[in-house]
């Protein structure tokens, strides 16, 4: 295990009735705040009257920005800058999913900056100072309610970046699962998906060989992701599947999950920012189909790693390292079939023909990212893996 520092200071507040609390955790960090949300879910839900109502009762002045969309864009995160500062805003609000609030950290670190917040991303400027961001989660999946990432994509350039650091941690973050029961079956399914390819990111990419205590929390966790997902596709309603499914994926990358793996990577999210990007796909519908592709190409170099996952997570009692990796890659790929994933490039109606396309567009991002080994030509490689 290498040596690691782990500070995480995000505030949680979990479970039933705490959506009321938004209000007084924001007004600790400011008076006039920016409510951050999507397109017609919060509003449908009755959350969106809940939280305008607590925000207002704690004495806060709100603006909004709402609209945001799945694959968020950073020309939207300026209109929002625009908006945080022309109302004189302190604090930003989210209230929704991964892509509201990954709209909400851009927005809190482009207000106070003397340049455009896309700098950030391709790494052209360092982050020194943002606005405070809160959360309410309703969607379960990418964890950037106790993480120090975000993601947007660039449409007038066709790249999806990636870019984290320690000032984006939200100060609070509410986790009320009840608010995720009315997400649809396949948006829940391509949370699971998300988190537990964030966990295999790690698992998988980390040269460290004694890792025990990791791996035992990330295995756990994958199982969860799996358990939980079905649950919830069998009863949406099923508070507890729900609760299980938030927690999880909030762990899978809060970073406790890599803490003492050294280096790690994550080459299959390059990949599949690119596909986001191009083909404005459903980020976990494309990490299940990356992640399949990725796990295929490499059987030989990680074979013992993969099968070693296979056992945990399957039971799986073939001896036989090759055979015990394909079992393992056979088995997450029945089970994404049965919570109606795609498989396939073609499942998500790119054609072949794209490869080199999709390969190319991944170079901005391996270079801010520092993926030396994800060359065009080895990405294309793992894509012609996402064909059969």
């Amino acid at each position: 295990m290498h040596n690691f520092v782990f500070h995480n200071p995000t505030k949680i507040l979990f479970g039933q009735g705490t959506i009321k609390t938004i209000g007084p955790e924001t007004r600790a960090w400011g008076k006039r705040a920016l409510l951050v949300y999507g397109r017609s879910s919060l509003k449908q839900s009755g959350l969106y009257e809940q939280i305008l109502a607590s925000l207002r009762t704690a004495g806060l002045e709100v603006a909004e920005h709402g609209d945001v969309r799945a694959n968020p864009l950073v020309a939207h995160a300026r209109q929002g800058i625009d908006t945080a500062r022309t109302q004189h805003v302190e604090v930003i609000v989210a209230a929704g999913g991964g892509s509201v609030i990954d709209t909400a950290k851009a927005i809190a670190a482009g207000v106070p900056a003397e340049h455009d917040v896309w700098k950030f991303f391709t790494g052209k400027k360092s982050l020194k100072t943002v606005l405070p961001v809160t959360t309410v989660l309703t969607l379960a999946g990418s964890g950037s309610e106790m993480n120090s990432g975000m993601v947007l994509t660039n449409e007038a350039t066709g790249e999806k970046f990636g870019f984290g650091h320690r000032l984006l941690h939200p100060k609070t973050s509410i986790l009320d699962p009840q608010t995720t029961c009315t997400v649809p079956p396949d948006q829940t399914a391509f949370g699971a998906i998300d988190a537990i390819s964030h966990l295999l990111e790690f698992y998988l990419t980390t040269a460290d060989p004694d890792t025990s205590v990791q791996d035992r929390l990330m295995e756990g966790l994958i199982e969860n992701s799996m358990a939980a997902c079905d649950r919830c596709l069998q009863d949406p309603l099923d508070y507890h599947g729900r609760a299980n499914l938030m927690w999880t994926a909030c762990l899978a990358l809060n970073g406790l999950t890599a803490a003492g793996l050294g280096r790690v990577g994550f080459p299959m999210h390059l990949i599949e920012h690119s596909l986001s990007a191009l083909y404005d796909v459903p980020h976990g519908a494309g990490m299940a189909v990356i992640l399949l592709g990725w796990l295929r190409a490499q059987q030989t170099a990680l074979g013992k790693r993969i099968a070693s996952l296979g056992r945990r997570l399957f039971a799986l009692g073939e001896a036989d390292p090759q055979l015990a990796t394909e079992q393992t890659i056979a088995r997450i790929a029945d089970w994404l079939a049965s919570v109606n994933a795609p498989l396939t490039l073609n499942d998500l109606g790119i054609p072949a023909a794209d490869i080199p396309r999709i390969a190319d567009n991944t170079r901005g991002l391996a270079r801010v990212w520092r993926l030396a080994d994800s060359t065009p030509e080895r990405v294309a490689a793992i894509l012609r893996h996402c064909l059969a």
